[in-house]
């Protein structure tokens, strides 16, 4: 399940995926600020959650807006669940 991988690889994407699905959509901003981390660091975490298809991304100006791939979630939850 490489979609889980992604997630669980890396305490810094835990904590995004975690931010996103309490409050819904964030703005890079958003998570730039509470993560503390370099913006070149998060481009690349959520590169790595979007290209898993756990995170959607859309952009808005010039800030980068992200959400939860809903469908994606719950299958991976279904998969968790069966073990």
């Amino acid at each position: 399940m490489r979609k889980g991988y992604c997630l669980l690889s890396d305490a810094n994407r835990l904590k995004i995926v975690t931010m996103i699905s309490q409050r819904g959509e964030l703005c890079a901003c958003k998570i730039l600020d509470e993560l503390g981390i370099a913006q070149p660091t998060l481009s690349h975490h959520m590169k790595v959650l979007c290209s898993c298809g756990l995170v959607k991304c859309r952009k808005e100006g010039k800030w980068m807006h992200y959400s939860l791939a809903t469908e994606v979630v719950a299958e991976l939850r279904r998969f968790v669940d069966s073990l």
